[in-house]
C-alpha cells in the first residue's frame, strides 16, 4: 500500500498538472523549477510518480521516443482534486539550512581566516545564485516555458531574489565587521549597535503586524476555519 503523500508529491502532482512528463523530465523540472527552494535527491524523485499512481493520483502509459520506449505520467481527476484540497491547507513556514553560519556560530574554535573565507563563500553563493538570472531575463524576452504561470513564479521569484540578496548584503557586512577584530577573534567585541538594530527592528515588525491584525476585516480564526 503507498504511503501518504508528502509536500514532494504534491511538488510533482503540481507539475502534472503543468502537462504529462516522464520521471526523467520531472526529475529535472524539479531541479530547475523548485531546486531552489525544495531541493530533493534526485533519486528519490523517481520514486515519486509511482507513489502517485499508486494513489490513483496520476496514471502511466508507455510511450515511444523514436525507438525508445519511455514512460509518461499524467495527473488523473482525482489527483486534481487532491491538489486543489492541499493548496487550501496551512502550509510550514521555510527552514533554514546554511552550513557556513553553522561555522560562523562556532566561529571561536576556528582563525580569524576561517571565519573570513566561510563568509566568502556565502558570497559566492549568492554570485553562483544570481547568475541564475538568466531565467528572468528569458521571460522579458519571451522566451521562458509556460508564460501563463508567470504571475504567481514572479512571486516565488522575488522572494528568491530577495533571500540571495540578504545573504550577500550579511556577508558584506560580516566581513567589515571580522576585519575589524583582533587576530584571537576569541577577544573581539560584541557590536552592541547591530544587537540593538535587531531589536528595533523586531519590535518595529510586531508593531506593524499587530495594526494589520487590527485593522483586517477577517478575523484571524475565520482564516484559519477557511482553511
Amino acid at each position: 500500500m503507498a504511503s501518504e503523500p508528502t509536500t514532494t508529491s504534491y511538488a510533482i502532482l503540481g507539475l502534472l498538472a503543468v502537462k504529462p512528463w516522464t520521471t526523467y523530465e520531472l526529475a529535472q523540472q524539479m531541479t530547475r523549477a523548485l531546486g531552489h527552494f525544495w531541493p530533493r535527491a534526485e533519486s528519490n524523485l523517481y520514486e515519486e510518480p509511482k507513489k502517485l499512481v499508486a494513489l490513483g493520483l496520476a496514471c502511466a502509459e508507455p510511450d515511444k521516443v523514436g525507438k525508445r520506449p519511455r514512460t509518461l505520467y499524467s495527473i488523473t481527476p482525482e489527483g486534481r482534486r487532491a491538489l486543489a484540497d492541499w493548496m487550501s491547507t496551512p502550509a510550514g513556514g521555510p527552514v533554514l539550512e546554511f552550513e557556513q553560519l553553522v561555522r560562523v556560530f562556532f566561529a571561536e574554535y576556528g582563525s580569524k581566516a576561517d571565519l573570513l573565507a566561510t563568509i566568502e563563500g556565502a558570497r559566492k553563493w549568492t554570485e553562483e545564485r544570481m547568475s541564475a538570472v538568466d531565467v528572468a531575463r528569458g521571460y522579458l524576452q519571451g522566451e521562458g516555458p509556460f508564460p501563463e504561470r508567470l504571475p504567481w513564479l514572479i512571486l516565488a521569484g522575488q522572494f528568491l531574489h530577495e533571500f540571495e540578496a540578504a545573504v550577500g548584503r550579511w556577508a558584506d557586512w560580516a566581513e567589515e565587521a571580522v576585519k575589524a577584530w583582533p587576530d584571537d577573534i576569541r577577544s573581539a567585541e560584541p557590536d552592541w549597535a547591530a544587537l540593538e538594530n535587531i531589536v528595533a527592528q523586531s519590535d518595529a515588525y510586531l508593531r506593524r503586524a499587530a495594526e494589520r491584525r487590527r485593522t483586517s476585516t477577517v478575523p484571524d480564526d475565520a482564516t484559519a476555519e477557511n482553511r
